[in-house]
Order: structure tokens, then C-alpha cells, then sequence
């Protein structure tokens, strides 16, 4: 599994400081989703991005992040480089962050292929539309580039370019941001999929907290950079024991009941 604890981060500048993560302790197991929810600025993608090593050199960041007894936060990034893809993979948030322009979407994930488990140009090729399908996707959209697709394809597409390496777990941060309402639904459909199916242990980090309920195993609540509130998904939103939890889903109930 991977193991989250004590985790504190701090981003440091030449003015200020600001501790973005205080003492955040979580774990994420294979064939399990558990969904990081909160409020904007919470510290959810902090968390996140931590585990893979990812934040920017600001950060000072203390605790451990142990993947199976190994504590990233001690790797050299050689060694973090040999994780990246091959165990642990990253959907970001936005789909085109994913992408450079100027390629088409099936060669972005070829030269993951290629660079990270030495495939030729061949054998990459001919792994595309096994990866595109299980991200939903079909195969022969592999040829385009990313102007060309819709929304909810390219979030498909980061998806498979996230998959290509078969990774033990699957980092997915706000995968449905700027998606309609039907589509972000297919997407978590297809995330929830992979962890049922695939097997992967998935940190799906969201500001929506319905959506992020119904589909978790395990739900955590962020405030301020703390952790103040984690349980099974439907216990934590029918009877919340924090007032911070208590808030957002009483918000979420007016919303709900408004004419």
C-alpha cells in the first residue's frame, strides 16, 4: 500500500511562508479508491502531488510516504524516476496538461512505452488500443491530436497515457474538472472500473463532494490543511461528525432543495 503519514508541507518564499499540509496521515491500498475532498486551498492536491515527489522545490515537506515499507520522501529522483509510471502513475488535473500540442495522443503514450519499459516503436504501437480501451476510449483515436478531441476524450486519453506503464496506483487529481455533468459521471464510471477490474489503488482528489462519495470506498474531508474527517463514504454524508463536514453537506442539502 501506500502509507501517508505525519505528512506536513510547507511552501517557503522570500516573504512568507505558508504550511499548505499539516499531519495528514492516509493509505491507499490496492483494488481500493479513497477520495481526498474539500474546499479550494484545502491542501488536497498538496497531499497529492507529494506522493510521487512532484511538488515544486518551495515545498519543504516532512513525515513519511511509504510505498510498500519504502519511504519516497528519502528517494534520490533516479529512484523516484523508477517508480513514476511504472508503479505509481499521475492523472493531472486539466487533460491538455497531459499533452504536447503538436502530438498526436497515441504518441504521447508510445514514448511512455518507449522511455520508460525500453518498448520499440513497433511494440508501443501495437499496445494502443488495449490501453484506449480500457480507458473507455477507441483506438483509432490514438491518431489525433489533442485539438481534436472532446473533453471528455482527452481526459480518456490522460487516462490511458497514465495506464500505459500498468501501475500499481493511479494519482487522480480533480479528473473531471471542466467536464459536463454527464461526462464527469462516465469518467469516475470508468476510474471506479479500474479499481474494481484492473486492481489499481486510486487517491481521486475532489472539491465535489457527491460525486467523490459515490464512488469511494473510503471518504477523507480536508480543511486548512488538515485531515478532520474520514470514514465510509455514506456514513460520513448522512450523519458527518465534524462541523466542517457538517457545513458542507448542509450546503450541498439546501442546494439540492432549492426551488
Amino acid at each position: 500500500m501506500i502509507a501517508v503519514r505525519n505528512l506536513s508541507v510547507t511552501y517557503r518564499s522570500s516573504e512568507r511562508e505558508k504550511r499548505a499540509v499539516l499531519g495528514v496521515d492516509l493509505a491507499v491500498e490496492r483494488g481500493r479508491m479513497v477520495a481526498l475532498a474539500g474546499e479550494s486551498g484545502s491542501g488536497k492536491s498538496t497531499v497529492l502531488m507529494a506522493i510521487p515527489g512532484l511538488l515544486p522545490a518551495t515545498a519543504a515537506t516532512s513525515g513519511e510516504i511509504l510505498l510498500d515499507g519504502r519511504d519516497l520522501l528519502t528517494c534520490s529522483e533516479a529512484e523516484l524516476n523508477a517508480v513514476r509510471w511504472r508503479r505509481i502513475a499521475l492523472v493531472p488535473q486539466g487533460a491538455m496538461n497531459s499533452f504536447t500540442p503538436v502530438l498526436t495522443v497515441g504518441r504521447h503514450v508510445e514514448e511512455v512505452l518507449e522511455v520508460h519499459l525500453g518498448l520499440s516503436k513497433r511494440e508501443a504501437r501495437e499496445r494502443i488500443p488495449a490501453l484506449f480501451a480500457l480507458a473507455g476510449l477507441d483506438g483509432g483515436l490514438a491518431a489525433r491530436y489533442p485539438h481534436e478531441l472532446s473533453g471528455g476524450q482527452k481526459q480518456r486519453s490522460a487516462i490511458a497515457l497514465a495506464l500505459a506503464c500498468n501501475p500499481e496506483y493511479l494519482l487522480c487529481d480533480e479528473p473531471t474538472t471542466a467536464l459536463d455533468v454527464v461526462t464527469q459521471r462516465d469518467i469516475v464510471v470508468t476510474l471506479r472500473r479500474l479499481v474494481d477490474e484492473q486492481g489499481v489503488g486510486m487517491l481521486l482528489v475532489s472539491h465535489d463532494l457527491p460525486l467523490a462519495a459515490s464512488v469511494a470506498d473510503r471518504l477523507c474531508i480536508m480543511k486548512d490543511g488538515r485531515l478532520v474527517e474520514e470514514g465510509e463514504p455514506r456514513t460520513i454524508v448522512d450523519h458527518p461528525a465534524n462541523p466542517h463536514t457538517r457545513a458542507l453537506v448542509g450546503a450541498l442539502r439546501e442546494l439540492e432543495e432549492a426551488p
